[in-house]
């Protein structure tokens, strides 16, 4: 075994601190340049950015102080009716995000800027703790190869707007720590701690970890000196702090996936792979591609591990077993039945390259294990350097490779290779460090940047909260009526979810959890959809409002529509269940219990004084009255479904329907008369529930004495709920409960399905580990020697 290099003057800063010092420098340096929030005028929220993560954590920020409609189990905020706790444990769980309930609400786009830079710090001082527990070299040096991890491309550019994946950064390199204890062997305990917590903070990511972290443990076993045997209990070792650890999680993970089962079916593409150069010029600075791996690392980084096989001071086996499992993972990255194995087995929506930062991470340790047997002598670095200037030249006639990306990759090769050989005299080892860090800032920073110009010019932006917010905000809270009735926060929206942004309980949710019942059930009243149905949107219709309670509704111009409404529980009469049909009208009409529409008097014209409204799913442009202002509907199939458009109150044929395009293959007008929805409000007020109680998860309602047929909640029959002991039945995807003349109350409460196995899953892997615990305290295991 060689000598550890060590340099005899440090810088102060150990090694994970100058990872975080570097990683935050670097971040903020890029996002400043781009002048894009907190640092500029251009939004940073793009697609789900905005969309989803900053009202979730808008949602968690009003769970930690008291002020969430609902708790753990359900959000009372989002879909009439949401299942939460998977959406907390996809989005929420990471530990860092707790700290957004130390911001002042209005500030939640500061505070997941803040929490996501604070993540990829995080990752960067992990893995400099880990490559100094690998083996012995260098503190700056495990610094700034930690901080070229958390600054690979992946992370600064797709999961900087995907924050929960950067616990996934995070996860790597704590997952292969758990593997040293394991080698060494040490820490059980904490080991099956730090592999519950990857996983239930990002389960996705932490699968690709774990993967990862398989392979690295794969390798330095191979390097250990120890015969099968011994190798055979480490791995032994690793599987059952693993196998614990993600059991602790199983009261998160498992309602997770059960929830991923029933939700609405996302986009699905078939895996192309990308071309050779385009996938080389990924390893360049500067370079931004939504559908190739951003494999960027910093140049002196990829120079130690190109030199890797070159470095004659590290040995032979070491080099190889290294440099090979470079290689099988990027060309994993390639290969149809690997690409599925890292995903799950499922090609994922959007981005296929998520796996891209344990390439990252491999690399990295790739180049600590030859830089910790010295720097690399000046032959191994020509070696490295001809092989990164083969990369160049191929890169260089990929489109996504600009002059810019060019000449940061070349120029930063040179200064890194002067720097590497520097460092092989003491008097040089301060001044080839400064060199190496300041190319990393560079390429990080201007990755950074040039992500976000990427990102603005392909991706949906959302503002941060600024004054439009704060008036809504204001609107709805005033408005509040919870639970004698619901407020929605109305159309046109700001984000997928504002309910969860700007208060209110809404009908409007977009998750990776939306249920597949309420997605169908809303789309056949007429709801329509962005995200190929993952994102509902909320109706503005007075029937489905009076369906779901919706007493109070903000208006496009700030002001706040009001209406009487029935209670959260209603009692229809006996008879046969109904079955929704094709038109949207009728199906109101049947949640409803009553007919309110009217046909029109010839095709595109509604009795005066009756309100029109128009279906047109596949449309996609402006539709009016005659008389009347013109009406944007968004249908561009299959990603969106235009909405049910209210056009106005008809004046008789003066107030004809017009296409401003082409009229579309599929529409529908239907005429609203306001006295026979008002009458039909009125039945259904007379006979409901005489008070009503909603707790964190649950509801409560009292029914008039002798009420028959089916009391039914305006909430989705989505599965969890139980109601008078008895799993809740479904009357057109709401919840209902048969009525028999003696029932005078209702209770109906929520537990999201795979919450009881998963806690006692994890009640029985506590059990094991403290058995654990106390066997090993009698005995000792040796420790597995590695190079």
């Amino acid at each position: 075994m060689s000598t550890p290099h060590r340099s005899p003057r440090r810088p102060a800063l150990p090694g994970p601190a100058l990872a975080t010092l570097v990683t935050v420098v670097a971040v903020c340096a890029g996002d400043a340049v781009a002048r894009v929030f907190p640092y500029g005028p251009r939004h940073r929220s793009v697609n789900d950015l905005g969309n989803q993560f900053v009202p979730f954590h808008a949602h968690l920020w009003d769970l930690l102080h008291g002020r969430a409609r609902g708790g753990l189990l359900l959000n009372w905020q989002s879909g009439y009716g949401s299942s939460f706790l998977p959406d907390f444990g996809t989005y929420l769980t990471g530990p860092f995000a707790l700290l957004v309930g130390l911001f002042p609400r209005q500030d939640i786009d500061l505070a997941v800027y803040v929490v996501t830079v604070l993540k990829t710090a995080a990752a960067g001082a992990a893995m400099a703790w880990l490559l100094r527990t690998q083996r012995p070299g260098p503190a700056w040096a495990a610094g700034l190869l930690g901080a070229s991890y958390a600054l690979c491309g992946w992370s600064v550019i797709e999961a900087s707007y995907n924050p929960m994946w950067l616990d996934g950064l995070i996860a790597f390199p704590l997952l292969c720590l758990t593997g040293e204890w394991a080698l060494r062997p040490r820490r059980p305990l904490a080991a099956a701690v730090v592999v519950a917590l990857c996983w239930t903070a990002n389960f996705y990511t932490a699968y690709m970890a774990t993967l990862g972290a398989v392979l690295v443990l794969l390798v330095r076993l191979l390097l250990a000196r120890e015969g099968a045997a011994q190798r055979v209990r480490v791995l032994a070792r690793a599987a059952l702090t693993t196998v614990l650890g993600v059991a602790l999680s199983m009261p998160v993970l498992l309602p997770l996936f059960l929830s991923s089962k029933q939700a609405y079916p996302g986009w699905s593409k078939p895996f192309e792979p990308v071309t050779t150069q385009d996938l080389l010029a990924r390893l360049l600075p500067a370079t931004y591609s939504f559908s190739s791996p951003a494999l960027f690392v910093g140049t002196g980084t990829l120079l130690l591990a190109a030199a890797l096989p070159f470095h004659r001071a590290v040995p032979g086996r070491e080099r190889l077993l290294w440099t090979g499992l470079v290689l099988l993972v990027a060309l994993s990255l390639q290969w149809m039945p690997t690409h599925l194995a890292w995903h799950l087995f499922a090609t994922p929506n959007g981005s296929p390259y998520r796996q891209t930062f344990v390439l990252a991470g491999i690399v990295v340790m790739a180049a600590w294990a030859g830089l910790a047997a010295g720097p690399p002598e000046p032959r191994a670095l020509a070696g490295g350097a001809a092989a990164l200037a083969v990369v160049l030249l191929a890169a260089s006639r990929s489109p996504l490779a600009t002059p810019w990306a060019l000449g940061l990759f070349g120029g930063g090769l040179a200064l890194a290779g002067a720097a590497w050989w520097a460092l092989r005299h003491r008097r040089l080892v301060l001044p080839g460090a400064a060199v190496l860090t300041v190319v990393l800032l560079a390429q990080a920073a201007a990755t950074t940047a040039y992500g976000q110009q990427g990102k603005l010019a392909g991706l949906d932006d959302y503002p941060v909260w600024g004054a439009a917010h704060a008036a809504r905000a204001r609107a709805l809270a005033g408005a509040e009526g919870w639970p004698a009735y619901r407020t929605d926060a109305g159309r046109p929206a700001l984000t997928g979810n504002d309910p969860m942004l700007l208060g209110g309980e809404g009908g409007a949710y977009y998750s990776s959890h939306t249920p597949d019942l309420f997605t169908r059930t809303l789309v056949a009243l007429g709801a329509g959809w962005t995200s190929r149905g993952r994102n509902v949107q909320s109706l503005d219709n007075p029937v489905t409002d009076a369906v779901f309670s919706v007493g109070a509704r903000l208006r496009p111009d700030g002001t706040i529509a009001r209406a009487e409404v029935p209670p959260l529980v209603t009692v229809r009469p006996p008879g046969p269940d109904p079955v929704f049909g094709p038109s949207p009208f009728a199906n109101q009409e049947l949640l409803l219990g009553a007919e309110v529409y009217e046909d029109p008097l010839s095709p595109g014209v509604c009795r005066a004084g009756t309100e029109a409204f128009l279906w047109a799913p596949e449309y996609n442009a402006t539709a009016r009255l005659a008389d009347g202002p013109a009406f944007r509907l968004n249908g561009n199939p299959p990603r969106n479904r235009a909405a049910m458009q209210p056009m106005g109150v008809s004046h008789g044929p003066a107030s004809e329907l017009v296409f401003d395009r082409a009229a579309p293959a599929h529409w529908q007008l239907s005429c609203l008369d306001r006295d026979l929805l008002g009458a039909a409000v009125a039945r259904l007020r007379a006979t409901a529930a005489v008070s009503v109680r909603v707790g964190s998860s649950d509801v409560r309602a009292v029914l008039p004495p002798g009420s028959t047929g089916t009391a039914v909640l305006s909430v989705p029959a989505i599965a969890g709920w139980t109601c008078n002991g008895r799993p809740a039945a479904g009357r057109l995807g709401l919840i209902a409960v048969p009525l028999d003349g003696r029932t005078t109350t209702v209770n109906c409460g929520f537990r999201p399905p795979g919450l009881v196995p998963g806690l006692a899953a994890a009640g029985a892997a506590l059990l094991v580990l403290l058995a654990l615990m106390w066997t090993g305290r009698r005995r000792t295991v040796p420790t597995v020697r590695t190079t």
